[in-house]
């Protein structure tokens, strides 16, 4: 299901995916996180749907945000799939409060330039 439609929906999903996060990990602290297995898990989770939806974008809409890591999403949600059993949790901390605002930021970006 590729082709400007799908990417649509797909980068929809990708900003579904990070305000779940954000709204599960809103007033939570670093050591709340980390002992948290149930919300680990979930975040993990929605950053896997949003590697997953990054790896079926079209050429044609990643290269107009070509400052996102693309590769770099889908590898992780490799990562997460395959080797589940390494994941660093303070990693993906560091991602959700580092990373995660910029990705939104962009892929609304993306959005609007649909409308």
């Amino acid at each position: 299901m590729r082709g400007e439609i799908a990417d649509k929906e797909r980068l929809g999903h990708m900003i579904d995916c990070i305000q779940e996060i954000q709204n599960a990990t809103k007033g939570i602290s670093k050591e709340e996180f980390v002992t948290n297995h149930v919300l680990r898990i979930a975040v993990v989770k929605w950053l896997e749907i949003i590697g997953e939806a990054a790896n079926n974008i079209t050429e044609s809409t990643k290269g107009k945000a070509s400052s996102l890591p693309w590769k770099k999403i889908v590898r992780f949600r490799h990562f997460v799939v395959h080797e589940y059993f390494e994941i660093d949790f303070m990693f993906v901390w560091n991602l959700l409060s580092q990373d995660l605002l910029f990705l939104e930021q962009e892929i609304g970006k993306l959005l609007k330039e649909d409308e």
